[in-house]
């Protein structure tokens, strides 16, 4: 009587698999045609057989899963993202072989596409919360570096500062570096450098004829920048102890690494200590005193502070290192033009007595001193970038409140030119 009952037994967990195995082949056969949804139903009704199962068939189980939730999900839907992200790590803790490991290891790679691809439209919207969530699941799934070192930079833009150190912290850990082969080419029209995902990408685009100077590079190291973030951060959430230390350990282990140098000069600006800050600069240039690129950094850095008339001296000094650099000729032009910001205040609260009548004349005069010590420089960076929308729509207002009506209306019809696509 025993022996029948456990034939019974075996016939019903027979039956059981049996069944899963069939509705896991629907899923199949209902992802192959595109219909996700079914496929999810017919997971569904599997999922609640799943403990009969042994450990392959859970495996294609949770790979299958996985797929159907990916294929619904698309990039816009979190939650179904979520669920195939976590039925393919179960998966992988099942150790799956064959095609099996095949169909995890493409579903896993899709994946992680689908995460980044919905991370940068989070990104766009502002959403940097979210964006940062992805990015990390893409990383637990992959393990790609890139990714977590993404999804600090987002926590910090969605002022999730204890997240972003914990992010950062783990890259310095791992001792990432961020270095990586890069593709490069210049856009025609703009004259800026672009990077491209990989070199068959960076070719096929070479084809359009929008690009020039195809080379192949190493990147820099992002060490010192997320050095810099982990002090920032250890700032932020009022842990100085804990930067002071980690900028001396740093320094200490690459005593000649100028952007650690650097990287410590913000700390000390950050943390309000302006004598050593200078101290720092000055050891800066010392390093490298005729490197143009090193001055264009520290008037950005000076700007970001307000030190306009140093600024403009690290500007200055790049040019004269290197006559051709444009986008220090930009950024000297933009700030000069920025004093313009309080004499238009100025001219905004005179009244109409005399006084402020000639008050406004001289400030119109200093307004217009300003447009001709911008003037060489913007025109300079044009002759570099003469389809630089953003550009030649600035020299085109200046001269006009200039009255230089000839070059206004030369400038107007490059601008008309560059919006219709040069036709």
């Amino acid at each position: 009587m025993k022996k029948q009952i456990l034939l019974a037994g075996l016939f019903c967990l027979s039956a059981v698999v049996f069944a899963q195995k069939k509705e896991i082949k629907k899923a199949e056969r209902a992802l192959s045609s595109g219909n996700a949804s079914e496929a999810i139903s017919y997971i569904n009704q599997a999922e609640s057989l799943l403990g009969a199962a042994d450990d392959d068939m859970k495996a294609n189980f949770y790979v299958v899963k996985g797929n159907a939730y990916l294929a619904e999900a698309g990039t816009a839907d979190y939650a179904k993202l979520k669920t195939a992200a976590e039925s393919f790590k179960m998966a992988g803790e099942l150790s799956p072989k064959g095609s099996v490991a095949s169909d995890l290891s493409v579903g896993m790679q899709n994946l992680r596409v689908a995460l980044v691809n919905s991370a940068i439209n989070d990104q766009n919207a502002k959403n940097y919360s979210r964006a940062s969530e992805k990015l990390y699941m893409s990383y637990e799934a992959q393990k790609d570096t890139s990714d977590l070192y993404f999804a600090a930079g987002n926590a910090v833009n969605a002022k999730d500062y204890p997240k972003a150190l914990t992010y950062y912290k783990k890259l310095l850990d791992m001792g990432y570096s961020g270095i990586k082969q890069e593709w490069v080419a210049t856009d025609i029209e703009t004259g800026e450098e672009v990077v491209f995902g990989s070199e068959a990408d960076r070719n096929t685009n070479m084809l359009t004829g929008k690009y020039t100077n195809p080379e192949e590079r190493m990147s820099e190291s992002v060490q010192a920048d997320i050095l810099e973030k982990v002090t920032r951060l250890y700032i932020e959430l009022g842990q100085n102890d804990e930067a002071l230390a980690l900028m001396k350990k740093a320094r200490e282990a690459n005593p000649d690494d100028i952007g650690l140098l650097q990287a410590e000069g913000s700390l000390a600006l950050k943390m309000g200590d302006m004598a050593k800050y200078s101290q720092i600069m000055e050891e800066v240039i010392k390093s490298d005193p005729n490197n143009p690129e090193l001055y264009y950094n520290l008037g950005v850095s000076s700007t970001d502070i307000g030190q306009t008339d140093k600024a403009r001296e690290y500007y200055k000094k790049a040019l004269r290192l290197d006559p051709k650099y444009t986008n220090a000729k930009i950024n000297l032009a933009q700030l000069i033009l920025s004093g313009e910001t309080k004499i238009i205040e100025e001219m905004n609260s005179l009244g109409s007595s005399s006084a402020d009548y000639d008050r406004y004349d001289e400030l119109k005069l200093q307004q217009e001193a300003l447009y001709k010590e911008a003037l060489p420089y913007l025109e300079d960076a044009m002759v570099d970038r003469p389809k630089n929308e953003g550009l030649v729509r600035t020299l085109m207002n200046i001269y006009g409140r200039l009255g230089m009506d000839d070059k206004e209306k030369a400038t107007k019809a490059k601008l008309d030119e560059i919006l219709n696509g040069g036709q």
